[in-house]
């Protein structure tokens, strides 16, 4: 999770915390093929993440390869975990934009942030609701499993 900073000195360059174990030590020049493999991604979602503007420039090789940087991986992760909120891209994209004018936008990030954490919430305890209806009738199932498999027993 990104911890957002409340000093204006600070950058919040919204990536998740690295994920050393997925990626080799030392290294910070990846190609889309690697990237693919590491995200699991497709290639064609990382040009389209570019092309809409949710992922920062991506720097390229002198022969025009794109080359991307653990801190695109950070940032690959973070957009993974806004993903599975369900937030909208366009509030991704958003979001992307706001990252990139800078701290003053702190307050913005914020509020969109918040919103889809309230969404998040909202969705779980309907989860959690939906998962309290499915254990009662796994239980009325195996009661009744256990009660059918008695009484055969007491026909013998």
């Amino acid at each position: 999770m990104t911890v957002m900073e409340t000093t204006p000195t600070r950058t919040d360059y919204c990536g998740a915390p690295p994920h050393p174990h997925r990626r080799p030590e030392g290294q910070d020049s990846y190609t889309i093929s690697e990237v693919v493999a590491f995200t699991g991604l497709t290639a064609h979602t990382l040009r389209w993440y570019e092309r809409i503007g949710l992922m920062p420039h991506v720097d390229r090789s002198h022969t025009g390869q794109r080359r991307y940087s653990n801190r695109d991986l950070d940032w690959l992760d973070l957009v993974g975990k806004l993903r599975l909120t369900g937030m909208p891209v366009a509030d991704m994209v958003r979001y992307a934009e706001l990252v990139r004018e800078g701290d003053h936008t702190f307050g913005e990030r914020f509020e969109l942030l918040e919103a889809t954490r309230r969404d998040v919430l909202a969705r779980i305890a309907e989860l959690q609701d939906t998962l309290a209806v499915l254990d009662r009738k796994i239980s009325f199932y195996a009661d009744a499993g256990r009660a059918r498999a008695y009484e055969a027993e007491k026909v013998r």
